[in-house]
């Protein structure tokens, strides 16, 4: 391979010819062989917009030239852009406060910035840590593109995705609120619900992660940037966070602003925790929903068969014709992973330790991950499956009729044993309450036929009258 040769402050590195990175990426990349998963994309926009923010900043502070301060710029917004992804190499498991990848940024970032006013890579022209980093450290630039990279990603596609779902599933909830089905409570016939009903605790649950996420996105919105190495602001101008936060705001239209206390928003990542966890349960529900549904759709011979979901492909390599939930599972799992995802950020943010928190990578990576996981499993549950289910009203209407748990209404007038020994029998003898409790009570018929019509039955209220006799 092509080489160059670069100088940091421990000597002389080999660094690829082609390579926008410098000394201290590619002493990063020989450290850090342990799991060749990079950032992803919202992490290197989120590195490449504070930088963009923080040359502005400082050029208008009068501490970096005009022209200078252009080229990082320009060079900078390449970074946010995208152009360069393919020279940030670097793995997550690295040093714990994300240095190696802010330098990384630094030194891609200068370099690019060198060739924009005419020089080359490697030259020195645009220095890395003097010019690109001023006023900066990567304690506060990283917890800062934590919270940038995960506000965008939840105002992009985590919270429109939810949204969308609970709008799917309002839609369905009026659709279905005049279906009648068999309650299940432990898995066993429990009393008759309507399918609407159903749906309006799906969509109740994610409107309240919908609710969660966003209670906690002013505390994302504040960025520990100014507070430099260890919160108090060394080598950097006073103004510097409060101006560059609101560059941020003015870049992406969103409400960033510095944080209220830099020693805390360095040295813990709470916020970040808090979202994860509001993640991880609407994850749990999206599971809920996810097996629910597989259930119901479970046969279509020896299941419940309630519904039908759509059949999206084959569903075995030996079994023909067989479909599966496929979405419903593949929900499940990313599911699982975001809660996992969850225990690595709470014992990351757990890591802090006096003025830094050294798990940053870790939380960064896992936050955006559980963010992307979240917001794609709400859009596929809700236009792959929920969307386009069809209700086997036959089936429901068969199920129901046989179901013994529909003798509860009677349990006022007969009382809770004799209810439970026509429910038995009936169940037994496979035939309806209504037969049974014809030939096993004085009640009259058509008295029989109101209290066990299971469409009264969906509402509150006592529905038998009072036991006789008393």
């Amino acid at each position: 391979m092509d080489y160059r040769i670069e100088k940091d402050s421990m000597g002389e590195v080999k660094v690829p010819s082609n390579a926008l990175y410098g000394a201290q990426t590619q002493r990063a990349i020989e450290n850090f062989r342990i799991s060749g998963i990079r950032f992803p994309r919202a992490f290197i926009k989120a590195l490449g917009l504070i930088k963009t923010a923080a040359a502005e900043v400082n050029a208008e502070l009068g501490i970096l030239d005009s022209a200078t301060a252009r080229a990082i710029k320009a060079a900078s917004d390449e970074v946010a852009d995208g152009k360069w992804d393919d020279h940030f190499p670097l793995d997550i498991f690295q040093t714990g406060s994300g240095t190696s990848s802010n330098m990384n940024a630094n030194e891609v970032i200068a370099n690019r910035a060198a060739q924009i006013l005419g020089g080359a890579s490697g030259s020195g022209l645009i220095h890395p840590n003097d010019h690109v980093n001023m006023g900066q450290s990567s304690n506060d630039v990283i917890p800062s593109a934590i919270h940038v990279s995960a506000y965008m990603q939840v105002n992009d596609t985590l919270l429109p995705s939810l949204k969308h779902l609970h709008t799917v599933l309002k839609n369905r909830e009026a659709e279905f609120k005049d279906v009648v089905k068999t309650g299940r409570t432990h898995l066993m016939d429990a009393m008759p619900v309507t399918l609407g009903q159903e749906i309006s605790g799906w969509a109740y649950q994610i409107q309240q992660g919908i609710e969660k996420i966003e209670s906690c996105m002013p505390r994302l919105a504040k960025l520990a940037v100014g507070g430099t190495a260890v919160g108090t602001g060394i080598n950097t101008h006073s103004e510097f966070g409060r101006r560059t936060a609101a560059k941020l705001a003015l870049y992406t239209g969103l409400p960033f602003v510095e944080a209220d206390n830099h020693f805390a928003a360095q040295s813990s990542m709470d916020t970040a925790a808090e979202l994860s966890g509001h993640m991880k349960i609407s994850g749990s529900a999206l599971i809920k929903i996810a097996n629910d549904l597989r259930w119901m759709n479970s046969g279509p011979v020896a299941g419940l068969g309630e519904i039908s979901l759509p059949s999206l492909q084959p569903g075995s390599s030996i079994m023909p014709g067989k479909v599966n939930p496929v979405v419903c599972e593949a929900v499940i799992m990313a599911c699982c992973q975001t809660m996992a995802n969850d225990n690595a950020i709470i014992m990351g943010n757990s890591s802090g330790n006096f003025e830094l928190n050294t798990m940053l990578p870790l939380i960064a990576h896992n936050l955006l991950q559980s963010i992307m996981l979240t917001g794609n499993s709400a859009r596929s549950l809700a236009d792959k499956a929920i969307s386009g289910f069809a209700v086997n009203n036959e089936r429901i209407a068969g199920l129901l009729e046989q179901n013994p748990i529909l003798v509860t209404t009677l349990s006022g007038l007969v009382g809770y044993d004799k209810a439970a020994q026509i429910a038995k029998r009936a169940y037994s003898e496979k035939r309806t309450i209504k037969e049974v409790a014809s030939e096993m009570t004085d009640i009259p018929k058509e008295d029989i036929e109101r209290l066990l019509n299971p469409e009264a039955m969906i509402s509150s209220g006592i529905h038998g009258g009072k036991k006789r006799g008393a």
